[in-house]
């Protein structure tokens, strides 16, 4: 294989553009790349040589991303799975929540605190586990944190009280981190801009799986061995991960781009992004997604079940139709993000998603038109999700190439956060539709409300410009 060479990014900040050998180790193949004209090859020489800390020097030019790389159907559904891995153990999961509070002599308020509790250990685990992938590579850490998963998920399948299982849960969200963290870190390793967001949008395909197939399997288990027998399979599950991974996962960070330090390097690498108020503005958007899709996913069972007193079967079928919803929004994203600026697929997609979230408080609060048009409305509001999470993701990522693994932990983190802590607010609501609904509503326009703050600073920037 022959080596990576130099990149640059255009100065709407949407698309790469390098010069890349014809076949690649990742399993793909490379279109022919544009050749970058000197002003955007002397721009890239400059980006490449800001001083970063702990960054080792290389003798060359080592890109950080190119364009032009096409993955192959397998490469994809393994990263995708890497990302499904913290979703996969909510949702497989959901279904059991009420035996779970039973069993365990608890609360439903308890049980939900076990998926929020995940989401929490893994917004810890990214901010760790991010900067020792810049440090280490990008494949002992996922090998290592799948391993863990599989040893957690079989203590929470003998755990006898709630708080030992929510103590757990905490540990497993920590590990599931490695996976995800270290699939965004490697996009960042090859892609920027629009080309990170397609791929983003085409790994949503496969992490849409997971709702539409993970509670109904998992009630499925449930019914024969209990919810514990939920958590047996997630480890049956995280040995397969682990295989795939240590046989087809290769290395995209060579020691020559890794960081040394410890500790006190993490810590500048995290200041540095926190200087960069774009990219904060960024991250903080798919966390706010991230909230309205948890605040379904939490309160969806207890709303749908126990409030409209529909069958665990029934629950499971909507469960997936709605995932039909996820899916959908998340490749015609991918088509989108061809043709379009993706800062731009962002500002048209957060007003819209805030008009159906406000159309669907409106139906809880009033109950005109009953279930079916709650139905209705809450899967326009899921199909809307998965636009601008992978937009502001990829944005945010290509600015910051150098420590692409903190950046990732950082967005990841940043969005497990928000979303474990905004989305309990379902149930201490008080557990019904318009409780659901509130919460969406106040997520969407937070979302919103941080992008017009930001709008006027990437006005100026001519990485930003519309």
């Amino acid at each position: 294989m022959r080596p990576w060479t130099a990149m640059s990014v255009d100065t709407r900040g949407t698309r790469a553009v390098e010069q890349a050998p014809a076949v690649s180790a990742l399993g793909g193949v490379e279109a022919p790349a544009p050749t970058p004209n000197p002003e955007a090859r002397a721009t890239s020489a400059r980006a490449s040589s800001a001083h970063v800390p702990g960054a080792r020097p290389s003798s060359g030019a080592v890109p950080s991303a190119v364009s032009g790389y096409r993955p192959n159907a397998k490469y994809v559904l393994l990263l995708g799975m890497m990302c499904a891995l913290p979703a996969i153990s909510n949702d497989i999961y959901v279904s059991s929540l009420p035996d779970v509070a039973r069993d365990l002599h608890s609360t439903a308020t308890a049980a939900q605190l076990t998926m929020t509790a995940m989401m929490l250990g893994g917004a810890v685990g990214q901010l760790v586990i991010g900067p020792v992938s810049d440090r280490f590579g990008r494949r002992m850490p996922v090998l290592i944190g799948v391993a863990l998963h599989v040893l957690t998920s079989l203590l929470c399948a003998i755990a006898p009280s709630i708080g030992t299982l929510v103590g757990l849960r905490v540990l497993q969200g920590f590990f599931n981190a490695a996976a995800s963290v270290v699939a965004m870190a490697v996009i960042r390793d090859r892609f920027v801009g629009s080309d990170a967001s397609g791929l983003i949008s085409r790994l949503m395909l496969v992490i849409g799986i997971a709702p539409l197939f993970a509670p109904s399997v998992g009630g499925m288990i449930a019914g024969q061995w209990g919810w514990r027998g939920v958590f047996i399979a997630l480890a049956m599950f995280g040995v397969a991960l682990w295989v795939v991974v240590w046989r087809r996962l290769p290395e995209t960070l060579p020691a020559a781009r890794r960081r040394d330090g410890g500790l006190r390097t993490a810590g500048r690498g995290y200041l540095t992004l926190l200087k960069d108020r774009h990219f904060v503005a960024l991250a903080i958007m798919p966390g706010l997604g991230t909230a309205i899709l948890m605040s379904y996913v939490i309160g969806s069972p207890f709303v749908l079940m126990e409030g409209y007193g529909l069958t665990a079967n029934q629950y499971a079928l909507l469960f997936a139709v709605n995932g039909i919803g996820l899916v959908g929004g998340a490749q015609v994203n991918a088509w989108l993000v061809r043709r379009v600026a993706p800062i731009r697929i962002v500002r048209v997609v957060l007003p819209v998603s805030l008009f159906f979230t406000l159309v669907f408080l409106a139906i809880a609060v009033a109950g005109v038109g009953g279930l079916p048009l709650l139905l209705v409305v809450l899967w326009l509001i899921l199909a809307m999700v998965n636009f601008a999470p992978p937009n502001a993701s990829a944005i945010a990522l290509s600015r910051h190439g150098e420590i692409a693994g903190t950046a990732a932990a950082f967005i990841g983190a940043t969005g497990a956060a928000i979303g474990g802590l905004i989305s309990p607010l379902t149930s201490l609501l008080g557990g019904d539709a318009v409780a659901m609904a509130a919460v969406m509503v106040g997520a969407a326009t937070a979302a919103l409300l941080v992008l017009a703050l930001a709008t006027p600073a990437y006005r100026r920037d001519g990485a930003w410009s519309v």
